[in-house]
């Protein structure tokens, strides 16, 4: 009997030996097939698991018969799951995972035409996204200053006391030399660029894409020092009612909606606001930090789906505002002899946008866009009127040609820009019109699994200025699923106009004309590399690392020139302007916090009769640092602190380094939320450091201002969302 139950026995153990299987797996990218050495396997159910080695192989011994999953894991990759059923044959398995981006990396790009999303452009492009663009909205909804601002390598430069104009300064070259766009079309270029930033509210933004350096091949040789493109909402199925209704402690109201729908062969949107500021002083300087403003805008938007491969869009921007700045008492109805200065603006915008669009085939398709803008502007200071309209439009027809491995763009385009001025004394007018054709190339290339490269070659001819010739090329190596790195260059001009930060500072007040015999075209060349890194420190914490280095060179700036009898004319220099410096962004994240932390270093020389100086209104040392904790659907909360390092002054003094500080809060229900956001809580101003204007109250000369004027300023609202 004991023999018969030890046969048994050992019957057993052999079937269940008979019954464990062994699983081996090679581990590799997806894209690249690159082995992941380190990649994780478990089975489902059990603490069994193993690593891949440096050859990307892993086994797991003793696996039970039957149906069963395992999941496979790897930093920076997607998670993956596997059914097997066992046994099975003792082959190889080799498992394919897809690197996962965040979110906001998955978008795809529409500033390079290219389809691609942002992690295969060679471009470098960086991305302000719909999350993003809300949290920056709660803070200054009217426009969209502070959401530029706080990105690391831009600055907003307010360029009038009293007005509060501003302009963009990328990696420290002046606001013209940036290229400001809405859905592809500029729309906000020479007279228009005036009051550009602060007309554009950022509720109908879908995102916002910024790429630095010279980006000449697809929207001309103006973008030298780099671009921003404002792209706009487009109608979902799903229909998209939101109102934001907001105010501050500085008198400030903001009252935005916007709708939008897809509808079977239609689609709408529709953007309104009013804006409206009390003229405000919170220095007792006598004059505004924040102008009296009102301001209307209406935006509506027509989709017409045709087909599946043709559709159209219509659209109209438009804008009427009035703001007045200056002496407070003048503005608050107390005006006298002693208290007479003002600043009136009072402005006018309206353009249309048209594009149209025919996919050939599955892989090639035809745009053709176009748009008409129209730009009032007067303004109005004691004894002086500057009344300007410029009338500029943009046509563009494109061709695309969309492989797996090799994109294609290919376009003409032409861009009118007329400028007429009604002045109300003798000066010789400033008109002009600038006329300009062009044709554009541009490859985009998948050249192996670790390089991809984006060649463009652009030509314009611009009457009375003659050709120009603007090759571009950058490059993307992705070196390991980490690591991955971007180097990119290319040529620029810009078209003299006489709408100049320098200029608008005198409100264009005795500026002599610009004349194609005396001035001509500003040339620029540029470069930069950047190393991107991002890795899990661990369990929980992930880093995301950017190094960027940049240089820029404007051969010939046009640079403003006092005449000696009390006139002011641009001249081209004989000397050149060049700005280099880098950009470190650091991202930690964990759990329900992120931390931002971001630092430019900008050298901006201008070289002029041999002799250099820094370029003026330039941080050399600007530092960002941001702390958010966001519980999803239920709270957002952020803690702000900026620097600012000395900065030149164009009357030959230095300003002051100075920090800002903020703290905003969120609390988010299904259908609505209520917001609050204390700006400024280190009540930092210029005022503090010295005063802004020299001369007389009646007749004052303001100073660079490179520092708020605005100070502590507590804003709250409530958002709804139909």
């Amino acid at each position: 009997m004991k023999k018969v139950l030890g046969l048994i026995l050992m019957l057993c153990i052999g079937d269940l030996c008979m019954a464990q299987n062994k699983l081996t797996v090679v581990v590799k990218n997806a894209d690249s097939k690159e082995l992941l050495a380190g990649a994780t396997a478990l089975l489902a159910g059990t603490n069994k698991g193993a690593i891949a080695d440096s050859n990307g192989v892993l086994t797991i011994p003793n696996v039970p018969d039957g149906k069963q999953v395992f999941t496979f894991r790897f930093t920076g990759f997607g998670e993956h799951n596997e059914t097997l059923t066992f046994p099975r044959n003792n082959d190889t398995l080799v498992i394919l995972l897809e690197a996962a981006g965040e979110e906001m990396e998955e978008v795809v790009i529409s500033s390079t035409r290219s389809g691609r999303t942002i992690q295969n452009i060679p471009t470098r492009v960086e991305l302000i996204d719909g999350e993003e663009l809300e949290e920056k909205g709660n803070m200054k909804p009217g426009d969209i200053r502070m959401m530029l601002n706080e990105s690391t390598g831009i600055q907003t430069q307010q360029v009038s006391a009293t007005s509060a104009n501003s302009s963009i300064r990328i990696q420290g070259l002046d606001g013209r030399y940036t290229q400001l766009l809405k859905d592809g079309f500029p729309l906000y270029a020479g007279f228009s660029g005036g009051l550009g930033l602060l007309q554009t509210p950022p509720l109908d933004l879908k995102q916002v894409e910024v790429i630095k350096g010279a980006s000449s091949t697809l929207y001309g040789g103006g973008a030298i020092a780099g671009l921003v493109n404002l792209i706009s909402k487009v109608p979902t199925n799903e229909r998209e009612l939101k109102f934001l209704i907001n105010g501050t402690s500085a008198g400030g109201l903001d009252v935005n909606g916007f709708y939008g729908q897809k509808f079977k062969k239609v689609g709408v949107t529709v953007f309104a606001s009013r804006n409206t500021s009390k003229a405000y002083d919170p220095s007792s300087s006598g004059f505004t930090a924040i102008p009296k403003t009102e301001r209307y805008v209406f935006n509506p938007k027509l989709f017409v789906y045709f087909s599946d491969r043709t559709k159209m869009n219509i659209g109209v921007n438009t804008t009427f505002e009035e703001r007045t700045g200056g002496d407070i008492e003048y503005i608050k109805g107390n005006g006298s002899s002693s208290h007479s200065y003002f600043e009136k603006n009072k402005s006018n915008r309206f353009s249309t946008q048209f594009s149209f669009e025919h996919q050939l085939n599955e892989h090639s398709g035809l745009t053709v866009k176009n748009s008409v803008n129209n730009f009032n502007r007067t303004i109005t200071i004691p004894d002086y009127v500057f009344d300007g309209k410029q009338w500029s439009s943009y046509s563009e027809v494109a061709y695309t040609n969309n492989l797996e491995k090799m994109d294609w763009v290919a376009g003409l385009n032409a861009y009118t820009d007329n400028f007429k001025e009604y002045p109300k004394d003798g000066f010789p007018k400033r008109n002009y019109d600038h006329n300009t054709i062009g044709g554009f190339v541009q490859n985009t290339l998948k050249a192996t699994s670790w390089l991809q490269t984006e060649l463009g070659l652009r030509s314009d001819y611009i009457i009375d200025y003659g050709w120009t010739v603007l090759p571009r090329v950058s490059a993307l190596f992705k070196i390991t699923p980490k690591f991955t790195s971007r180097l990119g260059g290319g040529l620029g001009y810009k078209t003299p106009t006489v709408f100049t930060e320098e200029t608008e500072r005198l409100q264009f007040r005795t500026v002599l004309p610009i004349s194609p015999d005396v001035n001509k075209l500003e040339r620029s060349y540029g470069a930069n590399f950047d190393m991107n890194y991002r890795t899990t420190l661990w369990e929980g914490v992930k880093l995301t690392a950017n190094q960027l280095f940049f240089y820029t060179r404007i051969n010939n700036p046009l640079l403003l020139s006092n005449t000696g009898l009390n006139q002011y004319q641009l001249i081209n220099s004989d000397g050149y302007v060049d700005t280099k410096g880098w950009e470190t962004n650091v991202k930690l994240s964990y759990a329900d916090f992120k931390l931002f932390v971001g630092y430019t270093f900008t050298d901006a020389q201008l070289s002029e009769g041999g002799v250099k100086r820094t370029n003026p209104l330039t941080a050399k040392h600007r530092l960002n640092n941001v702390l958010m904790y966001e519980v999803e659907d239920k709270w957002k909360v952020g803690l702000e602190a900026y620097y600012y390092s000395k900065q030149s002054l164009n009357d030959g003094t230095t300003g002051m380094a100075f920090w800002t500080c903020g703290f905003m809060a969120e609390k988010l229900w299904e259908k609505w939320s209520l917001f609050v956001n204390f700006e400024n809580v280190t009540d930092t101003r210029q005022t503090k450091f010295g005063n802004i204007y020299s001369g007389s109250v009646t007749n004052p000369v303001f100073r660079d201002i490179y520092a708020p004027l605005d100070g502590f300023v507590v804003n709250g609202g409530v958002k709804i969302s139909l």
